[in-house]
């Protein structure tokens, strides 16, 4: 038998890649014999750079930047085993869990430290980067993120622009000579999950200024300076990127990035499995565990437990799903491909006990799980048996997978 863990960190409690190892101990606990391939994964917002630099042997590297509002900050970033791919989460350098509650400021707050991060990344040799974009405590287009990588912002007196969204109304030309060459070496996946435009009342200042402390005085503000943002980048860059889903993403970062450093937005699920090669590793498997902290209805909406289940039925594979809890209507992921879900608790407990005896439960969840499955492939042998199945034909959807695992003698367990 061939079984692929692949979950994303239980947020809070245990990360991605010491799940993957726990889930392992129990499925090998259940069979022995089995071969199991461990695969961190991540859908692009937290935990993602931690996910995809220990699942391929890489480094977490730390670096001083400019926060939000201009204070020094430490920020981590990733270098991954492959040497060439940087992951940043601009969460790190630019996030709104970097500032307490009374300096929230979206018309001056600044992505200056993440363009700082991808400017040291690049001096180090890297020339492809994964960049999640969310949580961000930014308002201004990815405007700093280009200042700190050579673009001048300039007024119409040619005086560059300071800091935060709000000036952005000023903006009459960009002025690339001076960008970082390298920039055009490189390769920018942007992990976004939003479909936000990026001006007007479904745009970045109306939909998210508000929980970065913009009034509705100031949302119309930094709407407005948006808007000449887009015309100018229109007229410089010869491509109007206003409207193109995501551009709205992290107070207009998604267009910042498709407009400065020619990035493309795509599912961060996508982009993380396309990374860690999921999809090679499924080859030849007879079953898929995956798994997140909490499971409901909400971990239909492109969560990684889902992206990992939808891979999984393109090769007529099942997969198990655990959780630290099943939540509300969590049963709708069975629509989505996960064809069980369990919770690892396993009796009354404490959030913070569950916590702290995260891997115990993990593997004592999926060895349980997979001995059912092994009472399946007792029973499934003998009335085969009884019955004179024939079983060695091939394996035509992810039910026959099943019995065809319970009966023939190819399965490896």
């Amino acid at each position: 038998m061939k079984i692929v863990i692949a979950p994303q960190a239980f947020k809070g409690s245990i990360g991605a890649l010491d799940a993957a190892k726990a889930a392992e101990q129990g499925a090998l606990k259940a069979f022995p014999k089995a071969e199991v391939i461990i695969c961190p994964v991540a859908d692009g917002g937290d935990g993602t750079l931690e996910t995809l630099v220990e699942g391929s042997l890489g480094q977490i590297k730390s670096i001083t930047v400019t926060g939000p509002t201009g204070r020094q900050t430490e920020a981590e970033w990733g270098a991954m085993g492959d040497g060439r791919t940087a992951v940043i989460e601009m969460a790190r350098s630019s996030g709104l869990a970097l500032l307490k509650l009374e300096e929230l400021d979206p018309l001056n707050a600044t992505t200056y430290g993440l363009g700082e991060i991808i400017s040291e990344a690049l001096s180090q040799g890297f020339r492809k980067f994964i960049i999640g974009i969310g949580g961000s405590a930014t308002n201004d287009a990815g405007a700093g993120m280009a200042q700190a990588l050579g673009v001048s912002l300039l007024d119409k007196n040619g005086i560059e622009l300071p800091a935060g969204g709000g000036s952005l109304k000023r903006l009459h030309a960009i002025d690339l000579s001076k960008m970082d060459p390298r920039v055009s070496e490189s390769v920018f996946l942007v992990a976004c999950d939003v479909n936000n435009p990026l001006t007007g009342p479904e745009g970045a200042s109306a939909i998210y200024g508000p929980q970065k402390g913009a009034t509705p005085e100031l949302v119309d503000q930094l709407d407005d300076s948006l808007a000449v943002f887009a015309k100018i980048a229109e007229q410089t860059f010869g491509r109007d990127i206003s409207n193109i889903p995501g551009a709205g993403a992290a107070g207009g970062v998604g267009a910042g990035m498709m407009a400065f450093l020619n990035g493309e937005l795509r599912s961060g699920v996508d982009i993380i499995l396309e990374t860690v090669s999921l999809d090679s590793k499924l080859e030849s498997a007879d079953l898929v565990i995956t798994g997140e902290g909490g499971m409901d209805y909400q971990t239909v909406y492109d969560k990684a437990p889902i992206g990992v289940a939808r891979m999984a039925k393109k090769h007529g594979i099942p997969t198990i799903g655990i959780s630290g809890m099943l939540g509300r209507d969590f049963h709708v992921v069975h629509d989505y491909g996960i064809d069980a879900a369990l919770s690892i608790v396993n009796g009354p407990i404490t959030l913070e006990a569950a916590s702290a005896n995260a891997a115990n439960l993990i593997s004592e969840a999926v060895e349980q799980s997979l001995r059912l499955i092994s009472i399946g492939i007792t029973m499934g042998k003998y009335l085969f048996h009884k019955n004179h199945v024939d079983v060695t034909g091939p394996v035509n959807s992810c039910n026959q997978r099943m019995l065809y695992i319970s009966g023939s003698t190819r399965a490896r367990y």
